[in-house]
């Protein structure tokens, strides 16, 4: 299972908002692309970075420190960036690609744009992960900011048909809030899917980390934290370890 830590930006900073509240922010640092830097040293192979200025449509100088930030994270030597945030046409994947991306993320225009969804699926492929997100089993959209007459189930067997093969499935209510995880929530994505899927959501604990690893390599691909890192509930290095006991247990280390 893939350890993804969570480097999300606003104007530069490293933040994390509970339940995607933009009044609810805290910062944990200044300076991304050394906190990058920090979780390659401790042994992360992958980054999940998202741009939150460009979800909620902020000004130029907040997108373009976001973007000096990106660049410079996929820089970091050792590690593979997964980032998204506001992936709403071709030019932005794009972009992100050439910044050197591993893979990237489109959420908000999977619903709002779904020809660029077959476009971009068609054009890319494995690069693309699609991002859902989701309360109560339907869709939150714009940074979580707004709801749609869709179910989770819906959309997903819809992405998947289209080719999507990578997918991002975030339980919103428990995003920044520390609460544990969903098990059976992901189990039954990842079924919808056909295919393993990245946890998001509330995963704050070692005990966290080791149930996703439990359910193996068929429901789950990895999963994303932040917050528990940067409050210490998690230490970046056990999580890694748990992450990767099944692995092992598998063969496949």
């Amino acid at each position: 299972m893939i350890l993804f830590p969570a480097i999300d930006l606003i104007a530069g900073q490293v933040v994390r908002l509970r339940q995607g509240d933009r009044s609810q922010m805290d910062v944990y640092a200044t300076d991304p692309v050394a906190v990058a830097r920090d979780f390659a040293a401790r042994g992360a192979r992958w980054i999940h970075v998202v741009d939150l200025s460009a979800t909620f449509g902020e000004d130029e100088d907040a997108l373009r420190k976001n973007a000096a930030a990106i660049r410079g994270i996929c820089q970091v030597g050792g590690i593979s960036v997964d980032t998204g945030g506001g992936v709403r046409d071709m030019a932005a994947v794009e972009r992100l690609a050439e910044a050197g991306a591993k893979r990237i993320a489109i959420g908000t225009a999977l619903v709002r744009d779904p020809d660029f969804a077959r476009a971009a699926a068609e054009r890319y492929g494995e690069l693309l992960v699609a991002d859902v997100a989701a309360k109560g089993g339907q869709v939150r959209v714009n940074g979580w900011r707004e709801g749609e007459a869709l179910s989770a189930d819906e959309l997903v067997a819809r992405l998947s048909a289209l080719g999507y093969r990578h997918l991002v499935f975030t339980d919103v209510a428990r995003d920044g809030m520390q609460t544990g995880i969903d098990a059976d929530a992901y189990r039954h994505i990842a079924e919808v899917a056909g295919f393993p899927v990245v946890a998001s959501g509330g995963i704050a604990t070692l005990d966290d980390v080791r149930l996703l690893a439990a359910l193996g390599p068929d429901v789950i691909e990895g999963a994303i934290t932040g917050r528990a890192l940067y409050e210490g509930s998690l230490d970046l290095g056990e999580a890694l370890a748990a992450a990767h006991a099944g692995e092992a247990e598998d063969g496949r280390a």
